[in-house]
């Protein structure tokens, strides 16, 4: 197999984008990367996406951004795992490389959420979960993180306030990336005030869905240096399952796929958890952090709230998180989430964050895009090259 390495990277602001069509905001996020690596043509293009069809009307999403773009005639597909979509699409691009089949691959992710109702977009995030034991009784996203975060504090004695300095964290770093959707900090006495939507969950513990997509372009690393953008190399990309429903596992509040995913990527890419300069992790709620540092093994069984109440989670902490505001402050539509996690990630090994999020010369970071509550999760681990 190939060293894979990514040569240019793109986004788009995460907002809600009511004057642009969903391929449109793709191709603008492709069209960024290629830019960026001073490429004219690509041999493969992956989607990732969760919601097209339910919320837009719109499938075969391949064959479209790649016409979109004027790369008709390429390998074109759309990538589904659920949230996890965008990272899972990143993964199909790196094996197309890696293995010698393609020379070129750009990975872009995808959502539009705002334009249907509420209603609407709850119903089709809903299907990241078991359709026939979880949704079919009325069980909605919210909901089924509300049992997580609920059985948490109950096997672990945390109160509901502890959960405050990720979401804190977070929106500090949010108010200064200019592609987030909330540029805004928060403090203690809002996270405590804010709406409850399914108890014990509130506004503040729950990312806002939003409109957006990010892209990467990647190439043999052998082959880097023939294009534009600094090069970044792809020391792993590796998936980790588990049940969708959480009845089926023996342990509720232990993600063994977050555990198989990082344990396969330390692996592939030979590194130790006092390797990774930096993780952006999946914050879609704020006991997803906290479940995905223990199964990451970055914080034993229970204990994740230490991490964050001793401040070790900031932009000069022992382990930074979320460092470009994540999906709580940056936005998370659900399908392109992945990509901004890799791009941001990849701009902090560049060097090129803002000064105020800049972490000070990192050499290896990795990004973790979950599917479901734990279904399907994808690390990827990235090396700034020697």
């Amino acid at each position: 197999m190939r060293e894979v390495a990514i040569v240019g990277i793109g986004q788009t602001p995460v907002e809600e984008h009511w004057d642009i069509s969903l391929r449109e905001l793709a191709a603008k996020a492709v069209l960024n990367a290629m830019d960026d690596a001073g490429a004219e043509d690509v041999d493969a293009l992956y989607v990732g996406n969760m919601l097209s069809g339910i919320l837009t009307n719109q499938e075969n999403l391949g064959a479209l951004i790649a016409e979109c773009v004027g790369l008709s005639g390429i390998e074109a597909v759309k990538i589904e795992a659920a949230c996890g979509s965008a990272a899972a699409a990143f993964r199909q691009a790196v094996l197309g490389v890696a293995s010698g089949m393609i020379d070129s691959a750009v990975a872009v992710g995808v959502e539009k959420l705002t334009e249907m109702s509420g209603r609407a977009t709850t119903h089709g995030l809903a299907t990241a979960s078991d359709g026939d034991y979880e949704m079919a009784i009325g069980l909605s996203f919210v909901a089924i993180n509300a049992l997580l975060m609920r059985r948490y504090m109950h096997e672990y004695g945390w109160e509901k306030n502890d959960f405050a300095p990720f979401v804190i964290n977070a929106h500090r770093n949010a108010a200064h990336n200019p592609n987030a959707m909330f540029q805004n900090q928060i403090n203690q006495e809002q996270y405590n005030l804010a709406k409850v939507v399914a108890d014990p969950i509130n506004l503040l513990d729950s990312s806002p869905i939003g409109d957006g997509a990010a892209a990467v372009l990647v190439v043999p690393a052998e082959d880097a240096d023939k294009y534009d953008g600094q090069v970044i190399t792809v020391a792993a990309c590796e998936i980790g399952t588990d049940t969708i429903a959480l009845d089926n596992r023996e342990d509720p509040l232990w993600l063994k796929g977050v555990e198989r995913s990082t344990a396969k990527a330390f692996r592939t890419a030979g590194v130790r958890h006092q390797d990774i300069d930096l993780f952006e992790v999946h914050d879609a709620f704020s006991i997803i952090t906290a479940l995905s540092l223990e199964a990451c093994g970055f914080a034993e069984k229970g204990q994740a709230l230490r991490m964050a109440n001793d401040e070790s989670i900031g932009l000069k902490g022992k382990l930074p998180l979320t460092t470009m505001g994540g999906l709580k402050g940056r936005g998370h539509p659900v399908g392109a989430t992945g990509l901004y996690q890799i791009v941001e990630a990849a701009t902090q090994l560049r060097g090129d964050a803002p000064d105020a999020l800049q972490i000070d010369a990192p050499n290896c970071v990795m990004a973790q895009n979950i599917g479901g509550s734990g279904a399907n999760v994808i690390t990827s681990i990235l090396k700034r090259r020697d």
